[in-house]
């Protein structure tokens, strides 16, 4: 490939293929250790397993750079040998039938929104060109690549090769790949709005169905650089970690009000940006999970653990789930930065019947830290007069006018620890030095925002305003002195011993998960009680997690981590004795069996 800056356009380094050892401070490359021998780096690696077969289906998400891949394996296999490719882009559809077939998913003219796409990966493909592919008697090696190949129903050696998404979006604000089945790339957040209602879904649900019979899976974030591991292999490195912990890779992104926060505490991130919003914890959808085996490195997608092991990662509440994580931890960063737009999440009703999604956004805030004054902007103000404040921010959007937000939205004076509550439709924002760990229902992108202090993003341009989604939306009965009550948590002391006590940190009623936070300065034991756990030390240097399979992994300050239902049982220890605290976020038994709801129930 040529510099990476003309196909990967961001701050961020690629990650390394090679384990880079942390000890004492946050790790932005987390890995999971397997046995040796079981990651392998190279196309000198993946030729050798090619090159011994007659018949070889590559197929893979989209995003990976198909030619590079071929061009690479080309002069690797061995000259002796015939060699024939064919490209599976043979057999799409022709991009306007593509593109009429897709338009009810993507919103229209709409810049952010569109519907979750109901089809499959086959829905872009002619059936009559697939079934014309056909692997060659006469030649040495038949090799069928590209995303979709399984389709063609070839029988032989399958390869899957995947990319991480954050990578994806680094490539298509590159320009350097296409959404799937169109010859030119788009507008980056054109792009991203198809990855997400419609490329990603068809392509998640074709790897779900390949997963058990992947002969090598491919990891091609480092375009001259693979790493792979057998498919056997795989399968068993996801069963243990559902039997085990998760930490997912985080990464990070800059944003119009990201702070300083991030950057001063992580120094390995690069340090010539303006600043960090963002970084993305868990997010099920878009971070993967990184595998070491002889320091060598190998990601895949958060979303292949649950294809195969969702069972075991969520427990009884599978059933409600099905392969979707259900919960979300990432942190947002206004340390002098600016106060994020003001907002609020769609109804349950609203994100199903506009998005096809399952559940909605349901959100809070919890402080990691803070700076003096800091505050939250959240719920209305005592007779907010609905009709004027719509018509201050038609006005602001229209003309560009300030809007005195402090007259229509309360502020809460922000202390570290404090959990702010944010059930769909309440108006909220943060404000500016606040660090904040947002724990959260999954969806991610579903904020509809009324005002945005004014301000351009980072590409100079206005940041989408969605005044008439969030009045469909806006619940104006959390006002005034109702609005603090429901919406700051007010914590209580479940339990204590000795050195230790759990903490319950109450979320609202309609959120379908709950936060505890564990206060200790020797250990404390856990148990998951059916429940994936999600867990960050929010205070103190280091914490070790105890399992009962005998490893002891140890996270610091701000890392987070899942221990899945199937753990069991499970001992936090602080190892030095000294104080520490742990939030620990969770699934509310007895939110699932009210009958209210009992509508999320996966098929």
């Amino acid at each position: 490939m040529d510099s990476v800056k003309t196909w990967r356009k961001t701050s961020q380094e690629l990650m390394p293929a090679h384990r880079q050892v942390v000890t004492d401070h946050y790790d932005i490359y987390p890995s999971y250790p397997l046995g040796g021998g079981q990651i392998h780096i190279g196309y000198d690696e993946l030729a050798a397993r090619i090159c011994e077969q007659r018949v070889v289906v590559i197929d893979g998400f989209g995003g990976v750079f198909w030619e590079n891949l071929r061009q690479a394996l080309d002069v690797r296999l061995r000259p002796e040998r015939g060699v024939r490719w064919i490209n599976i882009a043979d057999a799409l559809r022709p991009e306007p039938a593509i593109n009429e077939r897709l338009a009810p998913f993507l919103g229209g003219d709409d810049p952010i929104f569109g519907r979750r796409f109901t089809g499959t990966l086959r829905d872009f493909f002619e059936p009559e060109r697939l079934q014309a592919l056909k692997p060659d008697p006469q030649t040495d090696v038949n090799i069928l690549y590209g995303c979709g190949a399984a389709l063609a129903g070839w029988e032989g050696l399958l390869i899957y090769v995947d990319v991480p998404k954050n990578e994806i979006q680094f490539r298509s604000r590159a320009g350097s790949i296409t959404n799937l089945g169109a010859r030119q790339p788009a507008d980056p957040k054109a792009m991203y709005k198809r990855f997400y209602f419609v490329d990603w879904v068809a392509l998640n649900r074709h790897k779900a169905a390949l997963l058990p019979r992947i002969d090598w899976l491919v990891d091609e974030q480092r375009p001259d650089e693979l790493a792979m591991i057998a498919g056997r292999d795989l399968r068993a490195a996801l069963t243990a970690v559902a039997r085990s912990y998760v930490r997912a890779r985080p990464w990070f992104e800059p944003g119009a009000w990201g702070g300083q926060w991030i950057k001063a505490k992580i120094p390995e991130l690069p340090q010539d940006v303006p600043n960090y919003a963002w970084s993305f914890e868990l997010i099920s959808p878009e971070n993967g999970i990184v595998f070491e085996s002889d320091g060598k490195l190998l990601e895949v997608s958060f979303d292949t653990l649950m294809f195969q092991e969702h069972e075991s990662v969520l427990g009884e509440y599978s059933r409600n789930f099905g392969v979707e994580f259900p919960i979300r931890f990432d942190f947002l960063d206004t340390f002098g930065g600016g106060n994020l737009s003001v907002q609020c999440h769609p109804s349950q009703q609203y994100i199903r019947e506009q998005f096809g999604e399952t559940f909605t956004q349901d959100e809070t805030y919890y402080i990691l830290d803070c700076g003096p004054q800091a505050v939250v902007y959240l719920g209305f103000r005592q007779g907010i007069d609905p009709y004027r404040f719509r018509t201050d921010l038609e006005n602001s959007f229209r003309n560009g006018t300030a809007v005195d937000i402090e007259r229509y939205v309360n502020t809460q004076v922000a202390h570290k620890h404090d959990l702010f509550l944010i059930p769909n439709g309440t108006i909220h924002c943060s404000g500016v030095n606040n660090l904040v760990l947002e724990i959260s229902a999954t969806p991610y992108i579903f904020t509809f925002k009324m005002y945005d202090w004014l301000r351009l993003d980072l590409d100079g341009k206005p940041r989408p305003i969605n005044i008439d989604r969030a009045f469909d939306n806006l619940r104006f009965e959390r006002q005034g002195e109702r609005a603090r009550r429901e919406l700051v948590s007010m914590p209580r002391i479940l339990e204590e011993g000795e050195g230790w006590r759990l903490v319950h940190v109450p979320t609202h009623v309609e959120h379908f998960y709950d936060v505890h936070r564990l206060e200790f300065s020797g250990s404390v034991a856990v148990s998951t009680l059916g429940s994936p756990h999600v867990l960050s030390l929010v205070e103190g240097e280091e914490v070790i997690l105890e399992l009962p399979e005998g490893r002891c992994p140890r996270f610091r300050y701000a890392e987070t981590f899942v221990v899945p239902a199937a753990t069991g049982r499970y001992r936090l220890v602080s190892p030095a004795g000294k104080p520490l605290k742990v939030v620990k976020a969770f699934l509310k038994a007895e939110w699932f069996a009210h009958p209210e709801n009992a509508w999320l129930v996966q098929e």
